[in-house]
Parts: C-alpha cells; structure tokens; sequence
C-alpha cells in the first residue's frame, strides 16, 4: 500500500481507492451519484478532500447493512462542505437510521426463525401454510412473505399467527 502522509490534504482518486479499499469505477459511481464531490486539478485530475474517506467508509457501511443509496445520499447532504463532519455530524446522521435498523434485525430473526414455516407468500405448499395461512387469506393483503416482512406485518400486528 502507498504510504499517504498524514497531513495531506487531498487524495487523487487511486490514493482514495486505495486507502478506502473501494474501486475507481466504484469511487467515479458515487461521485456521479453526488455522495462524494472532487475538485479537478489544471490538469482536469480529480482531487478528493481527506474527509472523503470517512464518507466512503460511512457509505460503504451503510450499503453493507442495507441502507438504499437515495437514503445514503440524503443522509450525506446533511453534512457540511466546507469542514469536516464532526463526531456529532456522524452521531446525528447513524440515529436517525436507528428505528429502520432495529426494524431489519427484526425481519432478520423473523426469516431465521419461521423460514421452514409458512411465510405467507401463497405457496401453501407447506404443511403449516394451511394452518397458518387458510385459503391463502394473506393474499388478500398484497404480494409478498406477508408473516416475515415486518414492513408487511409490523410486530405490534397479530398477523403472524403461531
């Protein structure tokens, strides 16, 4: 790995990659997408603040737990240009992920737990999907694992029968 010095102010793109661990192509990706910005050099080089790699990581992370990136370049755009995000900026930005974070890990155990049980998806291939779901009665809720998606079926719901 190239060695940065610590107090270099910007990266070009293949430092960023490098450090970050993400592809150029991935790195162009999210620039075209506006969840991180450059200044192009004289040269028409890119250069990319040193903030952009916690902003990488930070996407990166979101991405890897699920986090839409329309949501991601929300989240992003709430941060300040001309500083560096503080850990507060930070702090804010991962709270307001928090109740849609707990809701996946709720969907998480649910597919864990009731996965070789009727999901209420309409196969009624099961022989719990009878019991669980008579005549396919989920189905006149809409499509999908209707017993598993707590988006569906919130836990406060009493449509995941036992």
């Amino acid at each position: 790995m190239t060695k940065v010095a610590w107090n270099t102010k910007e990266l070009t793109v293949g430092q960023l990659a490098e450090r970050s661990g993400v592809a150029v192509s991935a790195l162009h990706f999210y620039e075209s997408k506006g969840l991180i910005k450059s200044r192009r050099t004289a040269g028409n080089q890119r250069r990319y603040g040193r903030d952009s790699l916690r902003r990488v990581a930070f996407i990166r992370l979101a991405q890897r737990i699920g986090i839409p990136l329309k949501t991601i370049k929300d989240a992003l755009a709430e941060l300040p240009d001309e500083r560096t995000p503080t850990r507060e900026d930070w702090a804010r930005l991962s709270a307001a992920w928090r109740s849609e974070l707990d809701d996946r890990i709720l969907q998480l155990q649910r597919l864990r737990d009731d996965l070789t049980d009727c999901i209420g998806c309409g196969c009624l291939s099961l022989d719990r999907c009878p019991v669980a779901n008579p005549y396919d009665r989920l189905g006149e809720e809409g499509p999908g694992a209707r017993r598993i998606d707590t988006r569906l079926c919130p836990p406060s719901q009493n449509c995941c029968p036992s």
